[in-house]
């Protein structure tokens, strides 16, 4: 029997099976995994809100809140 699917019939991709690098041994590993099947290390994510910044564009939100807070002082 012919398959009649076309592209629009298959599922979307749903990004389940993404992998990334694990950053201890360097093995794909899944996206979602809580644990390297390579090395056993816990995959942890990075949530600082300063990861991924540069340090120009920290120091431009410094200097903005900084210049905001003296204008609306009154100095």
């Amino acid at each position: 029997m012919e398959d009649d699917w076309d592209e629009n019939d298959w599922p979307e991709d749903d990004g389940i099976n993404d992998v990334v690098p694990c950053g201890f041994c360097g093995e794909d590993v899944y996206e979602d995994a809580e644990q390297c099947p390579s090395c056993g290390n816990y995959i942890v994510a990075d949530t600082s809100v300063w990861s991924g910044k540069s340090p120009i564009w920290i120091l431009l939100g410094l200097v903005g809140i900084i210049a905001t807070i003296v204008a609306l002082s009154g100095l």
